[in-house]
């Protein structure tokens, strides 16, 4: 789909060989979402137990997913998640991680701790994704680079300030997060950029972040986006998280017409629909 953009997907992945199995097709790659946690926004408790949560991956896997994210610690953007310690994170994560790795299938280590996302590396993880951008825990991004990982670096915000120019905000905290990569040596080639659709944002602003990922290509870096079952989409219909299918699909293929080279989803199945023919119609324009 975003081969008629200037920064398409086959042109990043060949300027970043690490990323290229998820880059060099006409449509997006799709992350699947998999929270061992009993407490994140859409699905808490539903995968916390660790067969639960490795017949759900491997139910997203033949469903058509290329990456499983696995996280321990929810990071729901409202409503006040509860904070775990690295200890906590690892205990939940210990029994499946593992397993899920086997199955074959890239997976990536939600976690904005350190120590949790040197485990899962360790353990066969092959990208971090740190929703907090290098910019809260001082060595994520020095185990980043020792291992060698692509990283997610995601934009987010202490606090909602609906009076900001949030593009402009984005801009600044990706400039800091790639020079705190730059300095640990981290390789550009090694990065991908998340607009943090609904962490630290209005609704308004959310929209907007979406409408606006074309102010990203200055970096030239692949864009993350995960709108999945976010409260803007209620803004607009009102709706329970597992009621936004239809919004969440919507948002995605916005995000996919503006570039973006991963979608990262609870519905894996219908998302992989989505974004394939969506871009087969593309292809016969």
């Amino acid at each position: 789909m975003s081969a008629t953009l200037p920064h398409s997907a086959l042109d990043l992945a060949a300027r970043h060989p690490l990323l290229r199995p998820w880059l060099a097709r006409p449509y997006p790659a799709v992350m699947g979402i998999l929270n061992v946690t009993p407490d994140s926004f859409s699905d808490g408790g539903r995968f916390n137990a660790p067969e639960r949560a490795l017949d759900q991956a491997k139910a997203m896997i033949a469903a058509g997913a290329d990456i499983i994210d696995i996280g321990a610690e929810s990071t729901r953007p409202y409503k006040g998640a509860e904070p775990v310690t690295a200890d906590e994170e690892l205990a939940r994560l210990e029994p499946v991680l593992p397993a899920i790795v086997a199955l074959g299938v890239p997976v990536s280590i939600d976690s904005m701790k350190s120590e949790v996302v040197d485990y899962a590396l360790e353990q066969g993880a092959v990208i971090a994704n740190d929703v907090w951008g290098l910019q809260r825990d001082p060595a994520m991004a020095d185990v980043v680079a020792a291992h060698r990982a692509p990283v997610v670096v995601m934009h987010n915000r202490a606090a909602v300030d609906p009076e900001i120019d949030i593009i402009d905000d984005m801009l600044r905290f990706f400039t800091r997060s790639l020079d705190i990569a730059a300095k640990a040596g981290i390789p550009g080639g090694h990065i991908v950029l998340d607009p943090g659709i609904g962490f630290g944002k209005t609704a308004e602003q959310s929209m907007r972040a979406l409408a606006r990922l074309d102010a990203f290509a200055r970096f030239g870096l692949p864009l993350l986006v995960g709108a999945s079952r976010k409260r803007f989409i209620s803004s607009v219909v009102t709706s329970e998280p597992q009621q936004r299918l239809g919004g969440s699909i919507a948002a995605h293929l916005i995000a996919a017409q503006r570039g973006a080279a991963i979608i990262r989803a609870h519905d894996v199945a219908e998302t992989v629909q989505a974004v394939r023919v969506a871009a087969s119609i593309e292809a016969q324009g």
